[in-house]
């Protein structure tokens, strides 16, 4: 079933590259399957339409995070925090925090 959703979202983004939506659910598919390097492609490309992207700048610090690059991840947990402050996300902002504490040690 994963593999259907992410080659629906391939086609999907071919036919649509600059699709915003379409990139982030092509990278949140492709993260799920632990696939996170290719998953940052896209995620990449989503933020590129839209900077203060929230959720794709979380999922692209768990990408960073689970490819090792800790230095990666909490800068990107920063700005996911600052952008939880500033969007009033209570539950992102509290899950990034957690985060940074446990990343910082």
């Amino acid at each position: 079933m994963a593999n259907e959703l992410i080659e629906k979202y391939r086609a999907m983004v071919a036919d649509k590259p600059d699709n915003g939506l379409l990139r982030f659910s092509l990278g949140k598919a492709l993260y799920d399957e632990k696939e996170y390097v290719e998953a940052e492609e896209h995620l990449h490309a989503a933020l590129a339409t839209r900077d203060d992207w929230m959720v794709v700048t979380m999922l692209l610090a768990e990408c960073a995070l689970q490819r090792g690059a800790k230095d990666e991840a909490i800068a990107r947990y920063e700005k996911s925090l600052a952008l939880a402050v500033e969007q009033h996300h209570e539950d992102p902002e509290a899950e990034c925090r957690a985060k940074l504490a446990d990343l910082k040690g």
